[in-house]
Formats: C-alpha cells, structure tokens, sequence
C-alpha cells in the first residue's frame, strides 16, 4: 500500500458557500490532513485526458463574431426597458384616475392599423438583437466554411522541462508556416476546472441518463452526441452558431473555472511564462473531478478576428497541497472567451 508521501497532494478549491472542488484522503473513513507530509518529487498522473479535452479543447480554434457579446449585453438592457414598460402600463390607470397625464400610451397609425406608442417604441427594440444575431451567427457560419478549406499547419512545441503547478513554463514555439495576414502572435497557458462527466452526474443523484434530468440539468443537445462531450448544464440556445461536421465545434469555450498564468509574444527564443496566481493543482482526469491545464496561441489577422491554437498540457502536481479560497468563475459561453 502506498504512503500519502508517494500519491499526490490533497487539495481544496473553494468553499460550501460558492463553488467546491476538494480531493482528500480517508483512512477508516476519517479525513487525513497530509499538508504536513513532505513529497521528494512532483507527481504527474497517468490517466488518460477525458474525450471533451481532444474535441473540444484541442487545435485550431476561431473566435466569435464580436457581435454575440455586444447583443447579449443590449439584450440584458432591452428586458429591462421592456419590464419597465409594463410595469408602467400596469399602473398607468391608477396614474390617470389621479389626474397625472399618461406617457406613450396613445396610439400611431401605420397603414390601415393603430398601435400602441409604446409597442412601437419596444418591439423593434426587442426584434433588432435577433437580427443582428442571425447575421453574427451566418457570418460566423461562412467564416468557418472558409477556414476548413485553408486550414494552417499546426505549430511545433517544445518544451524544456515538464511542466509543473506554481512553477515557470519554459518553451519555444515554431511555426512550419504562416499567413499572409498574420499579426502579433501570443501564448499564454491557463488552469481551469472541467464539468465532471454527465454519466457521473447522474449516477451520483441517481438518475438515469435516459430518462428527465435532475433539476439543473438539460437534455443532451443534438450536437454532443458523443459520450462525454454534454455535461448536462448547457441550455438549448447555442449562440454561436457552428458547422456539426466539425465534432465539438470551431469556438473554443472557457471554463467556468479558471485563471491565466503569464503571456508572452511568440519568437525563435526560449520563453518563460509564470504560473498563475492561485495555488492550483497539477492535470486531474478523474471522470468527477477534472482540472484542466492548456497552452493557447493566439494570432491576430487582419480580418476575420484572432485566430486560436490551443495544445492541452500534462502539467505535474505542486509538492505541497493546492488550497483556493474563491474560485474565479464565468458564464462559459464562446463569445466570453478573453485572452
């Protein structure tokens, strides 16, 4: 049986409050604190990377048309003009029966029919984003079409010593070719927490994956049909829009956990990218808990938006146990994705 001192360190990151992710051990089913234990290397586990990380987190990937981010932002102002709207015309009679004159709430002619003001006022306002969105997502469509046909070569890697939490990243980056419209090209390296499996999910709540899902959890969608690509917590409206041959898609999504490390502009000289800020654990490819580390080359173009290159990372465990107190989280959409 192996010691504590030859497995790798427990770790913990969040609380009960927010999020959790913790892995310990137990010994006669009490908790075993090995924060103390001295470790004489850092070990790198041996599992295999889930199925999401090579189809959906591994190659080239494009970025969204800058439009999906700005929609969704004036969406969230267009609802609530509109609930103020209504909530005015709910106590508008009270208003007038008051002898307080009613704002917007006479009528427009247009053709043959008479309008409310207000509606006037609203409905385009409501109706433009879902405009602007469809020309996004068929742009997005044919920027993909594009890029499918005149797929670059991927670049090469090397990196100087094996990665490992809470230390320096030393590497070099050649590219066997480049585009005539290629700009600055930077790297940088994240950590982040993966959803754990859907099958898991459900077993763990006892639930079968055929059958309703647990509350907080959606029906697979059509284009993760693949065991182990929908982790149960994406809703039905998928924005941007993607081409299905492509398994997993051509837009990279952010974890919902996760922080950068250092940032670097790419040339022929070794380079050195610090670690991030947190004290994160090592690569963990447990079907429950997944941390998730990747190097992402990002390359400006003159059209068509930054073009991304992402290589997953093995990356060993830091010597001592990983504690976060507050987990950094997002949205996880595509068009959030910042570098």
């Amino acid at each position: 049986m192996k010691t504590l001192s030859e497995l790798t360190p427990s770790f913990q990151l969040g609380n009960e409050d927010s999020w959790l992710l913790e892995q310990k051990y137990l010994i006669d089913g009490k908790r075993v604190d090995d924060s103390d234990i001295e470790r004489s290397r850092h070990e790198l586990e041996t599992s295999a990377p889930p199925n999401v990380v090579f189809k959906q987190r591994t190659g080239w990937y494009l970025t969204p048309h800058p439009i999906h981010s700005a929609v969704r932002k004036f969406i969230s102002k267009a609802v609530v003009v509109l609930l103020f709207a209504l909530a005015y015309l709910f106590v508008e009679p009270l208003l007038r029966s008051l002898g307080i004159p009613g704002i917007g709430t006479g009528t427009i002619r247009i053709g043959l029919l008479d309008y409310p003001l207000l509606a006037v006022i609203i409905v385009p306002l409501v109706l433009t984003p879902l405009a602007l969105r469809a020309g996004a997502n068929f742009a997005d469509l044919v920027h993909q079409r594009k890029f499918l046909l005149t797929a670059p070569s991927d670049p090469i890697v090397t990196m100087k010593q094996t990665p490992t939490a809470g230390r320096p990243l030393h590497l070099e980056v050649n590219f066997p070719e480049k585009g005539d419209d290629w700009g600055e090209i930077l790297v940088t390296w994240r950590v982040g927490a993966l959803p754990p499996a859907r099958e898991v999910v459900f077993k763990s709540l006892g639930a079968e994956v055929s059958k309703q899902p647990p509350p907080g959890l959606t029906t697979e969608l059509p284009h993760h049909w693949e065991i182990g690509l929908d982790d149960g917590t994406g809703g039905g409206e998928e924005a941007p829009m993607e081409r299905q041959e492509v398994r997993g898609g051509l837009f990279l999504r952010p974890m919902r956990s996760m922080q950068f490390g250092g940032r670097s502009a790419v040339d022929s000289r070794e380079m050195i990218l610090e670690p991030p800020q947190l004290s994160w654990p090592g690569t963990v490819s447990s079907e429950l808990i997944r941390i998730h580390w990747e190097l992402i080359i990002r390359i400006e173009r003159k059209k068509g938006g930054p073009l991304l290159w992402v290589l997953p990372l093995e990356v060993g465990h830091p010597l001592e146990c990983s504690r976060i107190g507050m987990l950094p989280t997002n949205d996880g959409r595509a068009e959030s994705n910042t570098f």
